[in-house]
């Protein structure tokens, strides 16, 4: 009898301890499940538009580059190609480098989103756009269009350092690496729409640059300095650290290793 009643009461708790350790599993679960549902909901996912595959900047983009991806919506905030619209970017060029499996922003793409309106919505975040005077020579005789990248150079009548109460002319590099927004009225967008080959003429770029670079712009232009562009390759993110002013006594000091450096550079890929 006692040896039966030491069973019995040896399956009573075994039959609590399992609803116990069900009773504490089905929280536990209840528990991931709320914590999943509140992660769903800050996380949202969205299919939008990925390349398949590294593409360099210049891709002419066709259907087989292209494909759906989903990431997190709030990742991804800003002018995002959405699923519907792939169809839009067929036949457009990429402005930068793409890395497979990366979401495909407006921004990345020649004339960006073409149901945006105005130039400001162009505008990176915490970037301005602003508007210099240039004339056709400054400008690589025009041949600067929207989405070039550039380096801004300015000449000026500076108080001479050797000469006292003379003016001198001193030609310095103000920016490097700057994306150009519009050429005149024509931006990327409008550029596209109207599919000219022949630039219209223009007398102004306009930049995109930080808030303290749209001073010195401004600035520049205030003393009567004349502004110059040179044109770069939008691949080439090559930062020069050390520029020199150059003025007239520069030049015939510094001419002739220049023109040596030139040459032997030029020997150099010559033999390569």
């Amino acid at each position: 009898m006692k040896q039966k009643l030491i069973l019995i009461i040896s399956v009573v708790i075994g039959l609590l301890a399992a609803v116990l350790t069900r009773t504490y599993l089905n929280a536990k679960d209840n528990e991931i499940l709320k914590w999943k549902a509140e992660f769903d909901k800050k996380n949202v996912k969205i299919a939008v538009i990925g390349v398949k595959k590294d593409l360099p900047s210049g891709t002419v983009l066709a259907m087989d580059d292209i494909g759906s991806i989903n990431v997190i919506e709030k990742s991804v905030k800003g002018h995002i190609v959405k699923v519907e619209d792939h169809l839009a970017l067929i036949g457009r060029k990429t402005i930068r480098p793409l890395q497979a499996d990366a979401p495909v922003f407006w921004s990345d793409i020649e004339g960006g989103d073409p149901t945006s309106r105005g130039l400001a919505g162009d505008i990176k975040q915490r970037m301005r756009a602003i508007s210099v005077n240039v004339s056709g020579s400054a400008s690589v005789s025009g041949m600067v269009k929207p989405n070039d990248h550039v380096d801004v150079l300015g000449t000026f009548s500076f108080p001479s350092k050797t000469l006292q109460g003379e003016l001198e002319l001193v030609t310095l590099t103000i920016l490097q690496d700057v994306l150009v927004l519009a050429t005149g009225k024509e931006t990327a967008k409008t550029q596209l729409i109207a599919d000219s080959r022949a630039g219209a003429s223009y007398s102004t770029i306009t930049l995109e640059v930080t808030p303290r670079e749209a001073e010195m712009l401004v600035f520049s232009e205030q003393i009567k300095g004349r502004i110059s562009l040179a044109l770069r390759n939008p691949d080439d993110v090559y930062f020069e650290k050390v520029l020199p002013r150059v003025n007239f006594e520069m030049i015939q000091t510094e001419i002739e290793s220049l023109n040596t450096f030139r040459q032997q550079q030029l020997l150099r890929k010559r033999a390569e």
